[in-house]
């Protein structure tokens, strides 16, 4: 049976969402301020937005980890997410608030799923093409959120450097890889969330 979010996951999720609302503006204005169009008159005020949005996230992400830190099961869970290659704080932050309860998804495919990480084939009428894109469906902020961790999991993990190793002797490109390691990721996190154990190349060979 579908339970909701406990308080403090609740309150997580307010608080990444707010971080990554702070963050998508102090980008919008730091493109502003390198545009070149900016007046005189705009820019100290553009550069006074800036430093204010530097300040709030810098308070954000403290406000998180303490939260995460005062709540036993989103530090043990903090953790196991922590010991994935490519896992850094604020995606641990964002797995934690976005993958809600774990234990009543079904697999790791469903949690991927609702971040938009299935691949499914590309048809036209009642033929299927010879290759797949990514879903539209699901949870864009969390598939977002995948991407550069993929991308330094893929430079700086021995684990995943061969295992991406495989996929292009098979002919995959570069974004298929790339996809292909946000979806490794999501499967990675669901299985140490689920078993309570942490990452371990020996055991995840099969995931």
């Amino acid at each position: 049976m579908w339970r909701p979010p406990s308080l403090e996951v609740r309150e997580l999720q307010a608080l990444v969402r707010r971080l990554e609302s702070l963050i998508e503006r102090r980008v919008a204005e730091e493109n502003r301020l390198s545009s070149g169009i900016s007046t005189a008159a705009v820019r100290p005020r553009l550069e006074e937005h800036i430093a204010y949005l530097i300040e709030q996230i810098k308070q954000t992400e403290q406000m998180i980890q303490e939260h995460i830190n005062n709540h036993p099961d989103l530090k043990q869970k903090s953790a196991l997410l922590d010991s994935i290659p490519g896992i850094g704080a604020a995606t641990t932050a964002l797995l934690l608030a976005e993958i809600v309860n774990i234990k009543q998804s079904k697999s790791a495919r469903q949690v991927a799923a609702d971040a938009r990480l299935v691949r499914r084939q590309r048809r036209s009428g009642s033929s299927v093409r010879g290759h797949t894109q990514l879903s539209k469906i699901g949870n864009a902020c969390l598939r977002k959120a995948l991407y550069f961790p993929a991308l330094t999991a893929l430079r700086w993990s021995a684990f995943f450097q061969q295992w991406a190793s495989g996929l292009r002797e098979r002919g995959k490109c570069k974004m298929a890889v790339i996809g292909a390691a946000m979806r490794k990721l999501i499967h990675l996190a669901y299985g140490v969330l689920k078993t309570g154990k942490p990452f371990d190349p020996q055991w995840v060979k099969s995931v």
